[in-house]
């Protein structure tokens, strides 16, 4: 059988779903296809990747190859530079934009400070919505580092009533970020 009619059948085969077909072709032009990609890329695993997906759409589309017009080496060697074309414009394109972008690291770091900022504002505007006697039992316990002991003498209360204070208050504050829908009615963070 000549390399064009067992071409064209395994081509045929391939259409109809045959793996075997698949796998003859595929032996028969990886080497052609890989060479042809890394040709152009001169990457050798951008060269892989292409090879693999111009293969996946010889098993795909294997019916619309026509030898009219052409033959099979060309018809792949057309699929191959296509692709390799199609990568060099969005890897282009890619680079084009990421030059303009900040690296990922500041990036990170300006939504990680805007993020801070958020919370910050949102810690005030609820701290402000409880009682006075909550807010400074809250925000000395969480915010200074006090214990309750240090708070009832700061607060000239009994060890007891800070304990209540620092318990309402988050209490209060779980409602306040319910209210401002930053919280569940359970009371944690969406």
């Amino acid at each position: 059988m000549s390399a064009k009619i067992e071409d064209d059948h395994l081509l045929r085969e391939i259409g109809r779903g045959s793996r075997a077909a698949f796998e003859r072709f595929y032996e028969k032009y990886a080497t052609f296809v890989y060479r042809t990609a890394l040709r152009i890329m001169h990457d050798p695993a951008e060269a892989e990747d292409l090879c693999h997906d111009v293969f996946l759409e010889v098993y795909r589309t294997a019916d619309q190859y026509k030898e009219e017009r052409g033959s099979v080496e060309a018809w792949l060697a057309v699929k191959t530079r296509s692709r390799c074309i199609d990568r060099l414009r969005k890897t282009k394109i890619k680079a084009k934009y990421a030059k303009n972008l900040p690296p990922a690291k500041e990036m990170a770091t300006v939504e990680e400070t805007i993020l801070t900022k958020l919370e910050r504002d949102l810690v005030r505007d609820v701290l402000g919505g409880i009682p006075e006697a909550q807010r400074q039992a809250v925000y000395g316990f969480y915010f200074q580092a006090k214990t309750h002991r240090e708070l009832a003498q700061a607060m000239n209360r009994p060890l007891g009533t800070v304990k209540s204070l620092v318990r309402y208050g988050l209490h209060n504050l779980r409602k306040q970020l319910v209210q401002n829908g930053w919280a569940g009615k359970e009371g944690r963070e969406k």
